[in-house]
């Protein structure tokens, strides 16, 4: 409809009936009534139709009436009713709970962990450790298609309990929340129980919320029994960013407790792989210790023998050939767990020119490619500057993808060969996440000159970080100049801004750390 105005308006149509027109149809009815009609048929109604221009969009309850405080008489009955939630204490409500809550959203809500109006149970957990749980069948099979098979499928059977021994309780109450309150609830110590509820009854939307959750609470320090997880769920996209982490930090991956946690199946996995970030004397130690702890949890005394017997062919994947000949005479070969002709074949490996045959594989792994993203167009030297007398060169750098960064680039001496101790530190809102004291030698050219952490630190996207480092040397050095606030690298976007922490002078514009080193 449009209005004197020529605007477009929104029309809500009432049936309103006339009062004359009441008035005579009852007249005429009495009267038929009267004459002994009663067969014949009422006369029809009359009905005037009023339109009411509208401009406003039509609203949910949940718009009506937002989520605020309830009055000041009813705060405790609501608190009653969530606390009712957490415990299941089945408190008897109040006559008209419903009128606290003024959407269904939250008097569905209500419903959650309580016995009221509940026509199923579960008894959910091991036995030994079993939590009773109440449930509602029309709410559960709205939110789970497993659920509506379960209470209203062909094959439906009528139990008032159900157990299910293979779900923790935690994980099943932060299912029944997701469905009853729209409410995702996750913690650390249970998301990978309450990922497998949600693909066991196939809540989609929550086991997507469960992997986000895992993707960004990855580190090296849980990125192997994720891997293991991942696997065994079918997320393919979990894998990839436990891959990611694990290539990168393979260090302190293979040094964390829950290496030792892994199947035999995803330990073989990380064994073979060809991109490992790691010396292969620490890919050794963390076959042992896992291969100590898989003793235990079979029950076997931890003795050389057993050992060996659980790592079976795995032991051949550790590349044990292509380690540094220090760390295999003063490790590997001391260890006990290769044969006397092992030992000497390796041996022979190492310093025999007819090498012989080896059950171990013994081409070294490719590890990864360090990348280098130089922020400087050029660089320069003055015989004023760059001067370092233990001042900090800084700068803040924002990546848009997760990166690894290993290290940065220095520049040199100007005036030929010399030697720089340098500290470098990486930090975000403060709090120190690297940092490593070592020594290069420059030898007068403006090429720049990589200074390691002790192990790669991971980097979030969309968030800055803080570069430092504290140079100590006798000579000026080179220094970069026409510097540029963002710099594609392969496929990941850096940006540059000043950091308060320099006080030597160095800026997006110009200074040191004209590189960051890192894997992608």
């Amino acid at each position: 409809m449009v209005d004197d105005k020529g605007k477009n308006m929104k029309c809500l149509t009432f049936f309103l009936m006339l009062p004359e027109t009441v008035k005579n149809r009852s007249k005429k009815s009495s009267k038929k009534v009267n004459s002994g009609g009663g067969g014949s048929k009422l006369p029809p109604v009359c009905y005037e139709i009023i339109t009411l221009k509208t401009k406003k969009k039509k609203k949910m309850a949940a718009d009506i009436f937002p989520r605020k405080k309830p009055a000041n008489s009813n705060t405790a009955a609501v608190q009653q009713y969530h606390q009712q939630n957490i415990n299941n204490n089945n408190i008897i409500p109040a006559p008209n709970w419903q009128g606290l809550y003024p959407t269904i959203r939250e008097r569905n809500a209500v419903m959650f962990n309580n016995d009221l109006m509940a026509d199923v149970h579960f008894v959910v957990g091991p036995p030994g450790g079993t939590q009773r749980l109440p449930g509602h069948k029309y709410v559960l099979a709205v939110g789970s298609s497993v659920f509506h098979a379960m209470f209203y499928g062909e094959l439906a059977e009528d139990k008032d309990e159900i157990r299910i021994p293979d779900v923790e309780p935690a994980a099943f109450l932060a299912m029944l929340k997701y469905i009853y309150c729209d409410e995702i609830d996750l913690a650390a110590d249970t998301v990978l129980a309450t990922l497998y509820a949600a693909k066991k009854y196939i809540v989609p939307h929550l086991a997507r919320a469960c992997v986000n959750f895992l993707e960004t609470s990855l580190s090296a320090k849980n990125a192997c029994v994720l891997l293991s997880q991942s696997c065994l769920f079918e997320e393919p996209d979990l894998t990839e960013r436990c891959w990611e982490v694990i290539d990168a930090q393979a260090e302190l991956a293979l040094k964390s407790e829950g290496f030792c946690d892994i199947d035999f199946q995803t330990l073989e996995s990380i064994l073979q792989r060809e991109t490992l970030n790691a010396k292969e004397i620490v890919v050794f130690e963390a076959a042992l210790g896992w291969a100590e702890v898989e003793c235990q949890r079979q029950e076997l005394p931890a003795s050389i023998e057993n050992k060996r017997k659980v790592l079976g062919k795995a032991l051949y994947l550790i590349r044990i050939p292509t380690m540094a000949l220090d760390d295999f005479a003063n490790g590997a070969a001391q260890s006990g767990i290769l044969t006397l002709n092992e030992t000497n074949d390796i041996f022979l490996w190492y310093t025999a020119a007819k090498k012989p045959e080896l059950q171990f594989v013994s081409n070294a792994r490719k590890g990864l490619v360090p990348q280098r993203c130089h922020r400087f167009q050029s660089c320069a030297y003055r015989s004023n500057q760059w001067r370092y007398r233990g001042r900090c060169d800084s700068i803040q750098f924002a990546v848009d993808k997760r990166v690894f960064i290993a290290g940065f680039g220095l520049y040199g001496s100007s005036c030929g060969s010399a030697e720089y101790s340098a500290k470098i530190e990486l930090k975000r809102q403060g709090v120190i996440l690297g940092q490593n004291l070592s020594k290069y030698f420059s030898d007068g050219s403006s090429n720049t000159f990589p200074v390691w952490f002790e192990y790669p630190v991971q980097i979030e996207p969309d968030t800055f970080y803080t570069a430092s480092v504290i140079l100590d040397g006798n000579e000026l050095s080179y220094f970069g100049q026409e510097g540029m606030t963002e710099v594609q690298c392969g496929k990941v976007t850096v940006q540059f801004q000043c950091s308060s922490d320099s006080t030597n002078g160095t800026g997006v514009q110009g200074g040191q750390i004209p590189e960051l080193i890192f894997y992608a």
